[in-house]
């Protein structure tokens, strides 16, 4: 039956959860914020490709978060606003608890809750409904964009006569690397365009050895940079954006692989 456990257990009992996954790993919590291990955990998993689903409720993830959960394939979060509940579940465990997936949690706070186990009896019917339960929330919930909007390229105002205009300095990097004067897209607002998921792309580009991970981070390389790709920022912090040629070429070349 049904395992009371406090805040120690609750951490050993969860890193265990995720260890033992098989197809089925839910993280529910309102915040997210890891721990190494916590985070080798997920690193481990997602190498064996297999889907992790994370639902969430504070957009409070910062660069570093945000790059870490971009960089693993196989994760997929969801954002609903509204969420509350704190819940983990894998294929026969769950546990429900007031312990958000938050590393000053684990190691702050006094928590509790209830780890259920499908394989026993009593358990198996709250296992069921409370599976049900997060059910709804995944499909009531919105996939997260890492970022929302294409962003446009700067473009340099034509000079009024009989002044001279200088040219800014993000201009002349520019044409130094390349000559593209067009839009520029995040990965998610290209991958959207393209119909396959951000990571995918990003797994696309990191193969062409167009981008590389370093301290967790997808990082331009030369060659990214001679394509077109460059740095910029947005709200979340800097990002690597790339050029509309990308979309063009895909478009024109009329099947389902990309045409890099």
């Amino acid at each position: 039956m049904a395992k009371f456990i406090t805040t120690k257990q609750i951490t050993s009992e969860l890193e265990n959860l995720i260890k033992k996954a098989d197809e089925r790993l839910y993280i529910v919590s309102p915040y997210l914020k890891l721990s190494k291990d916590f985070r080798d955990l997920l690193t481990y998993r997602n190498t064996n490709r297999k889907d992790t689903k994370i639902i969430f409720g504070k957009q409070e993830l910062n660069p570093e978060q945000m790059t870490f959960f971009q960089g693993l394939r196989f994760v997929y979060l969801f954002f609903s606003e509204d969420l509350h509940a704190k819940c983990y579940i894998n294929d026969t465990r769950m546990i429900i608890t007031s312990m958000n997936f938050y590393d000053f949690s684990m190691m702050n706070n006094k928590e509790m809750g209830l780890l259920i186990d499908k394989t026993v009896a009593e358990d198996t019917q709250v296992y069921n409904e409370a599976w049900d339960e997060i059910d709804f929330i995944e499909k009531t919930s919105k996939p997260f964009d890492f970022v929302s909007k294409p962003i446009s390229n700067i473009v340099s105002t034509p000079p009024m006569k009989d002044k001279v205009a200088e040219p800014k300095t993000e201009i002349i990097t520019q044409q130094k690397t390349n000559t593209f004067d067009g839009k520029y897209f995040s990965a998610t607002a290209l991958s959207k365009e393209l119909g396959i998921s951000a990571k995918e792309l990003s797994h696309q580009f990191e193969k062409l050895k167009w981008i590389e991970k370093k301290n967790d981070e997808f990082i331009l390389t030369n060659l990214g940079k001679s394509k077109g790709a460059q740095m910029k920022k947005g709200q979340y912090g800097e990002y690597i954006a790339y050029p509309e040629t990308v979309l063009k070429a895909f478009g024109n070349n009329g099947n389902d692989d990309l045409p890099f």
